[in-house]
């Protein structure tokens, strides 16, 4: 049976022409408004509460909308924005070397290897230097030069310093910001906030986004909940693959429960590999643990130049050792893109000169900054850092090398949306991690928390004012037929997974489906490994719904059944994400694919055939998934070999 079939071509139709420096504003202009009467007449649910979701219901609220907030948190200070270390990436050009929003620009679409859309990234340029502005009047406690001005450093791809940081917890401070922001207006009474409630099913009225069903998780009461518009901003997928550096609760069912309503899901393979995370240590680990991209500043990345060099790292002398990225590409050296420096670590492992009791790690060593600069300005930048590894591991970075391996971090796919950051479904709008819209094959280091904030503060409240106008819709309630019919799916689901009473845990199904996703659709994908993969999902998908052991009942806290669901669109969402990879017959970013390479081992893209985001419908279970391109055109970053030697 064929795997997908083509569908009709898709078009982002609310992207303004013309020069690209005056696209949104032209396109803010153009959107019809809301006046501030009938802003309190309408209702606005978002899901999420992280720095896209947390920045997006504070900022609705704040113009008048009535906004009702859901997270399955027990606050929504604990999104996993919260554990954002190393920076966010804004053109203000403080250090007066070269920077601007048209670097910015040319940066992140050089930096995506040309498979994202040039306008959404102008934009998001455009946006940046208001973010930093923004988080700063609300107290944000960023880095400061000894004068008092705001301090910066280097991240990867890029040659100037534009990453604003407050030590390795940017995204902390960042998220308690929007989190202030929030808690002001729910105070005021303009947001209504719904901790520990996870969102199970999009309701669609005559084709509209009119609201969700959520799962009280601690009563297990399941409710339909209503609103002019919805906005998801459910974070990435990254956990399909089950060891990820993302926290153990991130999933994909908000977005996939959409996506089996009519919205369209585009490039589900452009997984983000992270370079500098903790390597596994045994069988018994459920997550990793991510070092700040922001070390690769100070510290240098060598593995031994002999193979099986199992000495102690302070005892292999300079002339032995193998400066591997700086010695390949000595223009970026260390701060290569993620991409890059991900693939270069598992190629030196892969020659047998891997570091550590599992050979899957190379040194991020910094002897030299310390001696350079002293112990105690490297404690300054990266004390809480350093402490966190010396608490896992066991040894001091102080004296001793890192050892760090690339591991699953973020996901560059999502939903598909428009300019507007509206889905395929008119009224359901997704912002942040969980749309597709800016990163293109490969996110640049510190520039997850810019697209989260500048959707959330600055983008989705002015586009989405464009839907609302020709609003307030219909009022639905608990009685229409499709929210009946969506409820009724919930409940059947959640039954159904609690009468299998199989003999095998979640846990075990999730880690198997892990394992084969890091093994054929992690770092390195092949046509063969690809096939593989759809196979043994599939089969494994089958034994779930046979075998799985759910305990409990649905009535109350069961972690458990939410795992269950959970795995389970985890599950089709594998299968997916498989044949976008194998059907993507090309390299680019993190899409490596190992028929397609330069011979110096480097990613070969394919323009000609494949300069298109892959935005799929879903179809039932067992039938092809249906493909629709949207061409991408490149006006003004012409697209080359990426090379950053």
């Amino acid at each position: 049976m064929d795997l997908f079939t083509e569908g009709d071509p898709i078009a982002d139709t609310r992207a303004p022409d013309g020069p690209i420096e005056t696209r949104w504003e032209r396109r803010r202009f153009e959107a019809k408004l809301v006046n501030p009467a009938n802003r309190r007449k309408m209702t606005v649910i978002v899901v999420g509460t992280g720095l896209a979701g947390g920045s997006a219901a504070a900022t609705l609220a704040e113009q008048g909308y009535r906004v009702r907030s859901y997270c399955y948190q027990d606050s929504p200070r604990r999104a996993h924005s919260i554990a954002a270390q190393g920076g966010i990436n804004a053109a203000k050009n403080y250090r007066n070397d070269g920077d601007s929003v048209h670097r910015l620009f040319y940066d992140t679409v050089k930096g995506g290897d040309f498979r994202s859309r040039e306008s959404n990234v102008h934009r998001l340029a455009e946006v940046s230097v208001n973010i930093i502005d923004q988080c700063v009047a609300q107290g944000v406690p960023f880095a400061r030069e000894y004068g008092g001005l705001l301090d910066t450093r280097s991240f990867g791809g890029a040659q100037v310093q534009r990453t604003f940081y407050a030590r390795g917890q940017t995204g902390q401070q960042l998220l308690l910001g929007a989190y202030q922001a929030l808690e002001r207006q729910i105070g005021l009474g303009n947001v209504e906030m719904n901790a520990r409630h996870e969102m199970l099913e999009l309701i669609v009225v005559d084709g509209k986004a009119r609201g969700i069903v959520v799962r009280d998780m601690v009563t297990g009461e399941i409710t339909t909940e209503f609103a002019d518009a919805v906005v998801l901003a459910s974070g990435g997928y990254g956990n399909v693959f089950y060891l990820s550096t993302n926290a153990k609760g991130c999933n994909v069912t908000a977005t996939w429960r959409a996506h089996r309503k009519g919205a369209y899901f585009a490039n589900p393979c452009y997984t983000q590999i992270h370079p500098t995370c903790i390597p596994v240590s045994g069988d018994h680990q459920s997550k990793l643990t991510l070092m700040s991209e922001s070390l690769r500043n100070d510290g240098r990345v060598w593995v031994p130049k002999a193979k099986d060099d199992d000495r102690d790292p302070r005892d292999i002398g300079e002339d032995e050792r193998d400066y591997y990225l700086e010695r390949i590409y000595p223009s970026f050296g260390n701060l290569v893109p993620r991409d890059i420096a991900s693939r270069a670590a598992k190629n030196v492992c892969d020659e047998g000169r891997g570091v550590g009791p599992t050979k899957l790690g190379v040194y991020l060593d910094f002897a030299d900054a310390i001696d350079r600069l002293g112990r105690k300005a490297i404690e300054a930048k990266y004390g809480n850092l350093f402490e966190m590894y010396e608490r896992i591991t066991g040894e001091d970075p102080y004296e001793v090398p890192m050892r760090i391996y690339p591991a699953v971090h973020y996901t560059m796919g999502g939903l598909w949306v428009d300019y507007d950051l509206q889905s395929t479904i008119p009224g359901l709008f997704v912002i942040g991690e969980a749309n597709f819209s800016d990163h293109g094959a490969n996110r640049l280091g510190a520039s997850a928390l810019m697209q989260g904030l500048a959707d959330g503060y600055f983008v989705l409240p002015n586009t989405v004012a464009n839907y609302l106008a020709a609003g307030p819709f219909e009022k639905v309630d608990a009685t229409h037929p499709a929210a009946v019919e969506a409820r009724r799916d919930v409940e059947d689901r959640i039954q159904r997974l609690l009468a299998i009473d199989g003999d095998r845990t979640v846990d075990s199904f999730h880690r198997e489906l892990g394992q084969i996703m890091w093994e054929h659709c992690g770092m390195e994908r092949s046509e063969a490994g690809l096939r593989k993969a759809i196979d043994e999902i599939r089969a494994l998908r089958d034994q779930f719904w046979q075998r799985v052991r759910v305990p409990g009942n649905g009535e109350g806290l069961n972690q458990s059944l939410e795992k269950a669901g959970r795995v389970a669109d985890f599950f089709e969402l594998a299968e997916l994400m498989c044949i976008d990879a194998l059907h993507r017959e090309e390299s680019c970013g993190g899409h490596f694919r190992a028929e397609h390479q330069t011979p110096e081992g480097e990613a070969q893209r394919d323009d000609d055939r494949f300069a298109y985001v892959a935005a799929w419908e879903f179809t039932a279970t067992g039938e092809p998934s249906v493909l629709h391109k949207e061409d991408l055109n490149f006006e003004y970053v012409h697209p080359t070999q990426r090379s950053y030697k």
